[in-house]
């Protein structure tokens, strides 16, 4: 199939946090686009007032479309997408490409009926999702990442191209790595901090403009300053997947991998405790709550719950 990028037909399966604002802005830039819908109506009745069309299966899309997105949880999520019963498989044409925003890869699958695989998944959170600034991780060949490109930056305001397909989801784990260490470390040090009797607000006022400060602090300690729950919505049940896929990739590649596991051991209990729609910054207030100390914000002059 040769097509130009004002010509792409584009899919869309996964309208949640962020999948509903990377489509928005997929429609919104000029593109056709068919999208799965879900229980929550909102989203699927904002697109379809955008001129998006809603399809009833995963086949229906892929039948309609020349190049699909896919902004699932993880891998069963991708899986049962693509292979189940009205999956992808059934209805995806030769020549198509799926370009997976999650964190997982079935390249060689597609490959068999001349489908194409991209992984590019995301960085930052719904608020830059819906401002089309979110930034992506893309793996995939040159002539390839030329063809979808266009499409994706309707969506995102940082692409790198990190190399050949399943780099940009390796890359992807190396980063939340990172920022979600970033997340274990401050929430054990505003635990000590406050038995010992520094304050949040005072630990803040040292880290805060200081070498150490960086967006992602920022971020996470809007919950325990301000008691702003929205301010990083990225799940704390989405953390622990993704530090154990990173626990997989290090098994695989022979490397000792101790911080990640202790970092993964902190979400885990988190995670374990619940409730399901806790946020990465809500750790400080679960790892206060282990070792003894109240950590859980007020707004307003109240004490806010998780």
């Amino acid at each position: 199939m040769t097509t130009t990028a004002a010509s792409e037909k584009i899919g869309f399966i996964g309208l949640g946090l962020m999948g509903h604002g990377i489509a928005k802005n997929i429609v919104d830039k000029g593109y056709g686009l068919t999208f799965l819908g879900r229980k929550n109506r909102k989203p699927a009745e904002d697109l379809i007032g955008r001129g998006a069309k809603e399809a009833a299966t995963s086949r229906d899309v892929a039948a309609a479309s020349d190049i699909v997105f896919i902004c699932v949880t993880g891998s069963r999520e991708v899986e049962a997408i693509i292979r189940g019963p009205g999956g992808l498989k059934e209805g995806l044409k030769k020549g198509s490409v799926v370009v997976d925003c999650s964190t997982v890869a079935l390249a060689a699958e597609l490959k068999e009926i001349g489908v194409d695989f991209v992984d590019a998944p995301l960085s930052r959170t719904p608020k830059e999702a819906s401002e089309g600034t979110l930034d992506a991780m893309v793996g995939a060949p040159d002539a390839l990442f030329a063809r979808v490109k266009p499409v994706i930056e309707t969506w995102a305001g940082r692409i790198v191209h990190i190399g050949d397909t399943g780099d940009g989801h390796r890359m992807k784990l190396l980063n939340n790595f990172i920022s979600l260490g970033y997340a274990a470390i401050y929430s054990e040090a505003l635990a000590l901090a406050e038995k010992v009797g520094i304050s949040p607000p005072r630990f803040d006022s040292v880290i805060r403009n200081g070498r150490m400060d960086c967006g992602f602090y920022q971020t996470f300690m809007r919950w325990t300053l301000e008691g702003d729950r929205d301010a990083h919505k990225f799940t704390i049940a989405n953390a622990f997947k993704d530090l154990t896929y990173l626990e997989s990739m290090a098994g695989a590649a022979g490397i000792a991998n101790p911080l990640g596991n202790a970092t993964k051991n902190s979400f885990a209990g988190a995670h374990a405790t619940g409730p399901a729609e806790q946020f990465v910054p809500m750790l400080a207030t679960y790892i206060g709550k282990v070792n003894g100390v109240d950590l859980m914000p007020s707004k307003d002059g109240k004490k806010q719950t998780i």
